[in-house]
This record gives C-alpha cells, sequence and structure tokens, in this order.
C-alpha cells in the first residue's frame, strides 16, 4: 500500500488558523477531493470537527478519525487511537493508496512512513497556528509540478507538487 499526505500550505508553511484554512481555493478543493476519492482518509480528531458539517465524514471514501480521547464518536467514519491503527484499517480493506489528510501533529507522525506527499504550494504567506511539518527534501524526490496562475476565483497562485521519497 503507498502511503501518502496531502496538504496546501503557505509559503511560511502556515495549513490552518482556528481550526479553518487561511485562504480559498476553489481548484485546489477539487484536486482534494478528485486525488482522495475511492480511497481511505486519515485525519486527527481537530482536522475532523474542522469539516463542516455537511462534508462530515467525507464523502465517498473510508474516514479514519486518530484521537486520544476515550469514546469519541465520529459519525460515519472509524475511530481509532493511533496512526498505525488507522494505516492497519486500510491494509485490511486492500486499499493501494491511503491518504493522511492532517493536522499538523498527524502529519509530522506520517513524515516517518510516507512515500509520497501531494503538496499544493500557495504563494502567500498566511498567519496560521498549524504548520506543515519541515521535511529533509535530500529525502524526496519531486516529480510532478503545475501551476496555477492567480485568476478571477483565486486571489493566489500555487502549485500542485508531488514528492515521492527516494
Amino acid at each position: 500500500m503507498i502511503i501518502s499526505m496531502i496538504a496546501a500550505m503557505g509559503t511560511n508553511r502556515a495549513i490552518g488558523k482556528d481550526n479553518d484554512i487561511p485562504w480559498h481555493l476553489p481548484d485546489d478543493f477539487q484536486y482534494f477531493k478528485q486525488t482522495t476519492e475511492g480511497h481511505h482518509v486519515i485525519m486527527g480528531r481537530k482536522n475532523f470537527e474542522s469539516l463542516p458539517p455537511r462534508f462530515r465524514p467525507l464523502p465517498n471514501r473510508p474516514n479514519v478519525v486518530i484521537t486520544r480521547k476515550d469514546f469519541f464518536d465520529a459519525e460515519g467514519s472509524q475511530v481509532v487511537n493511533s496512526l498505525e491503527a488507522a494505516l492497519q484499517i486500510a491494509r485490511e480493506n486492500n486499499e493501494p493508496e491511503a491518504f493522511i489528510i492532517g493536522g499538523g501533529q498527524i502529519y509530522q507522525m506520517g513524515l516517518e512512513v510516507a512515500d509520497k506527499i501531494y503538496l499544493t504550494e500557495i504563494d502567500g504567506t498566511f498567519d496560521g497556528d498549524t504548520f506543515f511539518p519541515e521535511f529533509d527534501h535530500q529525502l524526496w524526490k519531486e516529480t510532478s509540478r503545475l501551476h496555477h496562475p492567480v485568476d478571477e476565483k483565486h486571489k493566489f497562485a500555487f502549485d500542485f507538487v508531488i514528492y515521492e521519497k527516494k
């Protein structure tokens, strides 16, 4: 099974502020949906709670929520207490590619086991309280980059970048 992480971050690595995303990029939302649809998505409790109720659980993909809270109920999702337990659920269901979708602590844990990173690199600095972890670019190879310019729906330019572990 391929273990992937998918995220969007500003130039200062910010991915969130007050349990929300500090930008609005419709094409990035579409990219996330198309890339993860049909695959297991693994997220932390705070990330799950930050999803708008109508998207909770994320539709058309098995949702797995990691939490240290006892008796946490994430309706329509499986709840576990470790990243390894979440990945085991995906393996047991013959998942070809599982996606770690955040937040910051879960990405930090995921760096050690991930094979691939789908990273939307946004050309902007954002006020954030949650950040994508630094990773050693010597251990990763950029295999794809697609630029998206500023347009009427997107206030910031950004690149869809894929990194694969060497």
